[in-house]
């Protein structure tokens, strides 16, 4: 550690960013995107329109559609069709003990003709579980948001003109260039990254510190499952065979409860004298999400149980959960967050390229050139990679096997492929020829669109066709830079 305070907080916040820098910039994009979760979902099923399905309607058809091809599964979880999704989204027991999954047509029920895809929600999964059983990823990500709350707060010190040299922005200057855009970046949006980093920690306390339940509940996860959710009820099948009672009048009287849309309807033990359906409400436009539950006996249609949440502790948690979430938001609120995240994850990568900088003329060394490797396979990277999923769902034959995860390995390959490319080219032009690939797989998505028919004039096809091309001039835009101080290099 430095002596004096500010030394030790500028050490501090070095190397804290260093360290949990690479994942918080593949967690901080993947983020982003998850805030046009369902708009994404929604691109990657051309086959499909959205949207403004009802919700009550929706979950109906999808339960009887269920009924005829599942009846035999000690479950249901179905996520209907809304406002923002096209299609349903079924799980269920299949034989055997693993799960299936189906997206279904909010009209008819019938599983939609759509291409197997994971969607938005892969980027969503991997923001906070880096495709790592559970529970390392969310460790690893709990871990990741509180090193960056400490690298937001030491850098507030470390920077002794923080809010000064916003005003200031030094272009070609090498390092004095790289520390002015990363705080330039910083104090713009700095309430959101604080803001960001809290919450997203937060939502992950139960794993970080989970001292509380295990002396509370004695590791008795049911138990503490049953005090969040009082009214989802849960009990066993009694093996006596009874029909589901009609779903509509359930779901209709559990929207009247909540004076809002569905977000998700479980049914445990269809077909038996024990079925319980439990239905969930929606986010609402308020901030502080209101999670509420209502549960009805299967065979009667008998409401059994409900719950508003009242809890001081429970709605203090889901008002930053809605902050870190923004699903609360309408349309404006979510491209706020989204350039905000973009700005993060900017901030992040400026923060890596800086590190090494500040120590090019010192140290060339074995750990610099792991760092700068590192940084140009990650900074350049998984732009590169997050464009490849998204070509791979368009130009992988529909009908391929095992598709949706084709996709992802996709991405993953490529993604290996530049670790690999960065090891072993000079640095500076690895990072100008990656950032140029970056740029015409931005460019390749939109056109990709109009090669396999699946572009349509209609605001969600547009404004993918215009992130992409902003984005790709962005990335030209740094290619070129960095081309230019290699050839002056």
């Amino acid at each position: 550690m430095k002596p004096g305070f500010r030394g030790a907080m500028t050490w501090l916040h070095d190397w804290s960013g260093l360290i949990v820098g690479w994942l918080l910039f593949v967690i901080a994009l993947a983020g982003t995107l998850s805030v046009f979760r369902s708009e994404i979902g929604n691109w990657m099923r051309p086959e499909v329109r959205c949207c403004a399905a009802d919700s009550v309607a929706a979950g109906s058809a999808a339960v009887q559609w269920l009924g005829k091809h599942a009846a035999t599964s000690p479950a249901w979880y179905i996520q209907p069709a809304d406002a923002r999704s096209a299609t349903s989204y079924a799980v269920w027991t299949a034989p055997g003990g693993d799960f299936a999954q189906k997206w279904l047509d909010p009209k008819t029920g019938d599983p939609a003709t759509v291409r197997d895809t994971l969607g938005g929600d892969f980027f969503y999964r991997l923001h906070f579980e880096l495709e790592l059983p559970y529970p390392w990823g969310r460790l690893l990500a709990g871990a990741a948001a509180v090193a960056m709350l400490l690298a937001l707060l030491t850098g507030i010190v470390a920077h002794r003109r923080f809010f000064v040299d916003f005003f200031t922005f030094r272009a070609g200057k090498g390092q004095r260039s790289w520390l002015d855009a990363h705080n330039v970046l910083a104090v713009t949006a700095l309430p959101f990254h604080l803001m960001i980093a809290f919450t997203g920690a937060l939502t992950l306390a139960n794993l970080i510190m989970p001292w509380g339940a295990t002396s509370l509940y004695h590791g008795d996860m049911a138990a503490v499952w049953k005090d969040l959710y009082p009214a989802a009820v849960d009990r066993p099948a009694r093996n006596l065979p009874a029909p589901l009672a009609p779903i509509a009048p359930m779901l209709g009287k559990a929207r009247q409860f909540f004076g809002g849309e569905i977000a998700q309807i479980a049914v445990l033990n269809p077909g038996d004298a024990a079925a319980v359906v439990s239905v969930t409400s929606g986010e609402d436009q308020r901030i502080g999400i209101q999670r509420q539950v209502i549960s009805f006996d299967g065979t009667t249609g008998r409401p059994i149980a409900t719950h508003i949440e009242k809890r001081p502790a429970l709605r203090t948690f889901n008002f930053l959960y809605a902050l870190h979430t923004a699903r609360f938001g309408e349309m404006l609120t979510r491209w706020l967050y989204f350039v905000c995240g973009l700005m993060l994850t900017a901030l992040i990568g400026a923060g890596l390229v800086l590190w090494t900088e500040k120590r090019r003329a010192q140290r060339q060394d074995l750990g610099f050139a792991i760092v700068e490797r590192l940084n140009i396979a990650v900074v350049a990277g998984t732009p590169l990679a997050f464009a490849a999923f998204l070509l791979a769902n368009r130009l992988l034959p529909v009908d391929l096997a095992d598709r949706a995860a084709l996709e992802v390995r996709t991405m993953f390959w490529l993604w290996g492929a530049v670790f690999v490319y960065a090891l072993v080219r000079p640095a500076r032009r690895a990072w100008r020829e990656i950032l140029t690939v970056t740029t015409a797989a931005c460019v390749a998505i939109p056109l990709s669109d109009v090669m396999t028919h699946a572009m349509r004039l209609d605001p969600l096809h547009l404004a993918v066709a215009l992130i992409a091309f902003v984005l790709a001039m962005g990335f030209a835009f740094a290619s070129r830079r960095v081309g230019d101080r290699a050839a002056k290099a």
